[in-house]
């Protein structure tokens, strides 16, 4: 049976900072609810993916990977929100970059923010969503600003071909259906197509002030506070398909999108093996020969501050010493460890040299 609804937007309790869906419940709502597939969109970051995937694929659920990252903007203003879906093999790797390089190259006050300039030269197998009223399409609609709106739909139409729709939701915040009414209009004007989303932050209506409990504690703030800003409303929680078809039924293809994306997503993990960074070696040598190099070297010079230590004369004791190493060298080459052991001291190394900066 062809499903009416998938869900593309939802922050688990990964996300740390507002969301409190725990992965097996989740799973278990969705079989509840006969939804064939989710999207799992933490707030910039992938933390739940492989419990995620486990648990979807053993519930015969397709799992969708994907993430909402915060753009920088210009002058410092506000980051706006966009939320990038994994098309492929390719649509992974892309956002497992774009996402570490948000942590050590885009913060700001402890934010990670990605910058345009780094989607533009690596976003091949992603779909974006515009991010509803937090996008940069949805606050220039908002603030009717209908020639920014048409600048920043256009770019953001042309980054990602065939993969760029525009986001709406209901979830009753202020200026919903002004946003909705702007954005169809855009939409029609730049041909642009449409999705629904139910931007999911808890699995039941019910647990909504449970998730305003986390969000004042990422806040630093507490509940009864007159001056809190109240970001999020009882109905983010996970409708089922009937209650979005009711909710959606006069944008009938906002819903149908969503089924279509869902079947352009498809990510297969490899789980259960062990891949270590390449450790660069000489021409000619094995990664063993460089430890065993290395490893040899580095007895040299201890010994030569630290002397032997045994029975015999200094060069018999010395000879245990190279014996020992070379034991201990021999099962670390046979057992294929050599790259892991090049890679810790790589980092030790590393460590080292930025401890005297």
């Amino acid at each position: 049976m062809q499903p009416d609804f998938i869900h593309l937007k939802l922050h688990t309790e990964f996300s740390l900072v507002d969301g409190i869906v725990k992965i097996k419940p989740l799973v278990k709502r969705l079989a509840e609810l006969n939804m064939p597939a989710v999207a799992v969109t933490d707030h910039v970051n992938l933390f739940a993916l492989v419990k995620f995937y486990k648990a979807a694929l053993g519930a015969a659920i397709k799992p969708i990977a994907g993430a909402d990252v915060l753009i920088a903007a210009h002058d410092d203003a506000t980051p706006t929100r966009l939320t990038l879906l994994v098309k492929n093999q390719q649509g992974y790797v892309a956002l497992t970059e774009l996402i570490s390089k948000a942590y050590r190259e885009g913060q700001s006050l402890g934010v990670p923010l990605l910058k345009k300039t780094w989607l533009e030269e690596n976003h091949d197998g992603l779909i974006a969503l515009s991010g509803a009223m937090e996008g940069d399409i949805g606050k220039a609609l908002l603030a009717e600003n209908t020639v920014l709106a048409r600048e920043c739909a256009q770019y953001w139409a042309k980054l990602f071909h065939n993969s760029f729709y525009l986001e709406l939701q209901r979830v009753g915040k202020p200026d919903e259906e002004r946003y909705i009414q702007a954005a169809l209009d855009l939409a029609v004007e730049q041909g642009l197509p449409v999705v629904a989303t139910n931007d999911v932050r808890f699995l039941h209506a019910k647990d909504f002030a449970a998730h305003e409990v986390r969000v004042c504690i990422n806040q630093g703030r507490v509940l009864d506070d007159s001056k809190r800003p109240k970001d999020y409303t009882d109905q983010q929680y996970l409708r089922s398909s009937a209650e979005m078809q009711e909710l959606f039924k006069d944008i009938p293809e906002a819903l149908a999108n969503t089924v279509e994306i869902a079947k352009r997503c498809n990510i297969r993990l490899t789980l259960g093996k062990n891949f270590l960074p390449d450790y660069p070696v000489p021409e000619g040598m094995t990664l063993g020969d460089v430890m065993t190099r290395e490893a040899t070297q580095g007895l040299a010079e201890r010994l030569q501050h630290y002397p032997a230590v045994g029975n015999g004369t200094d060069e018999e004791n010395q000879a245990v010493y190279y014996q020992r190493l070379a034991t201990e060298l021999k099962v670390i080459n046979e057992m294929g460890f050599p790259g892991y052991f090049m890679i810790v001291a790589d980092f030790i190394q590393w460590a080292k040299i930025m401890r005297f900066r």
